[in-house]
């Protein structure tokens, strides 16, 4: 079943947000993506959502279709900024107060941040190959580690600045390595390096604050401990950095969760698995 999407106008700050909302019955669900990626994260999901629930996703601000204003702070608590933003115009939207929230790979700080602060709005998190503080079993993939390593970040940026066909290559081997299908990855990564260029001033800013964000969030292990709301941890099990024992690690500290791991997905499960995705998402 397929839905057309309509614009959603979401404003923050000075600066707009690329957001858009499917109808549908129940409570609306907000899909958040990572980097270095954006909403097309979800192309493959959205059909499988379409008419069950209405459906929210947006370009995090520096992202996709979203502004990308030069000198912005990019970090992941900004970005809590930005996911309030599309609660709020959802909501007003849809008159509705509780969302489903989902979060996937860098998304996973803003979200449950914003799931910390706002609990009783949540009606549930869905948590798709994420991170949210340093645990044991934790990896970077090569490239974030690459990008993310003080001392080693300026060299290597500085190299694909100069060599753009060594940076294209570096992008498909990583980004194509998160996706199953051949032809789905062919597809996918195209189009997603081809939007992640202009949005690399956000990729650098996120890269040199992902450090901070994981060991920052673990003075909030308590709070993460005492959430109410239903938690949903889907995983895809072929994900070797995002992997298993982080999954199981968060089922074991949320108090109401769920853990589903998926055998044959990896790190983009909602690309490798849609269906079974969306199926384990809004399943009562």
């Amino acid at each position: 079943m397929e839905l057309a999407e309509q614009a959603l106008a979401v404003s923050r700050g000075r600066h707009r947000l690329n957001a858009a909302i499917t109808p549908g019955p129940g409570v609306p669900v907000v899909l958040m993506h990572g980097f270095p990626d954006n909403t097309h994260l979800y192309d493959r999901l959205l059909p499988h959502l379409a008419g069950r629930a209405p459906v929210v996703r947006f370009d995090f601000l520096g992202w996709g279709a979203s502004d990308k204003p030069t000198g912005y702070p990019y970090t992941a608590t900004n970005q809590v900024g930005d996911v309030a933003a599309v609660v709020e115009a959802a909501s007003a939207y849809l008159d509705t107060e509780q969302v489903i929230l989902v979060a996937h790979d860098a998304s996973g700080p803003p979200a449950i941040d914003w799931a910390l602060a706002h609990p009783g709005r949540v009606a549930r998190l869905v948590l798709l190959n994420t991170y949210y503080h340093w645990t044991p079993g934790l990896r970077r993939p090569p490239a974030i580690a690459l990008y993310s390593t003080p001392l080693v970040r300026a060299a290597a940026r500085a190299l694909v600045r100069r060599r753009p066909d060594l940076d294209r290559r570096l992008y498909e081997w990583q980004v194509g390595g998160f996706i199953r299908d051949p032809a789905v990855r062919e597809r996918h990564v195209a189009q997603l390096y081809a939007d992640f260029l202009p949005a690399r001033p956000a990729f650098w800013r996120l890269n040199d604050d992902l450090l901070g964000t994981v060991f920052s969030r673990r003075r909030r292990i308590a709070e993460l401990r005492r959430f109410a709301p239903p938690v949903r941890v889907i995983f895809g099990a072929r994900d070797r950095y995002l992997n298993v024992r982080v999954a199981r690690r968060f089922a074991a500290l949320f108090p109401n969760s769920e853990l589903h791991l998926l055998a044959d997905g990896g790190h983009y499960v909602q690309v490798d698995e849609p269906a079974r995705v969306a199926k384990l998402m809004l399943a009562g």
